[in-house]
């Protein structure tokens, strides 16, 4: 198994910044890429981002594009999603998860943390 472990959310206010921190551990080796999602209250779980471990190549949602930027560092087992220019819209339980080789960005995922809080104040 693969375990996740979010960190870095919090409050900010709008055009702020935030970095969340995804660390693996486990069978790490099984994991092909990495995916972070975000659910608001009432609505449903939707994709965010996403970058493989090798080659480092990087997929946005278009509601995040130019403002997320995923990052990797193979060597700690751990993917960095640098939040700028956050609205209040991008307030969320952000969650990152793992999934092997063949399945898409937007699922099915193996392995999910426990989410983590993203509120942006208006």
């Amino acid at each position: 198994q693969v375990q996740l472990v979010e960190s870095g959310g919090g409050l900010v206010q709008t055009g702020g910044s935030l970095r969340l921190s995804c660390a693996a551990s486990g069978r790490t080796f099984s994991s092909y890429a990495m995916g972070w999602f975000r659910q608001a209250p009432g609505k449903e779980r939707e994709f965010v981002a996403g970058i493989r471990w090798s080659g480092g190549s990087t997929y946005y949602a278009d509601s995040v594009k130019g403002r997320f930027t995923l990052s990797r560092d193979n060597a700690k087992n751990t993917v960095y999603l640098q939040m700028n220019s956050l609205k209040p819209e991008d307030t969320a339980v952000y969650y990152c998860a793992s999934r092997g080789y063949g399945s898409s960005w937007y699922g099915p995922y193996d392995y999910w943390g426990q989410g983590t809080q993203v509120t942006v104040s208006s």
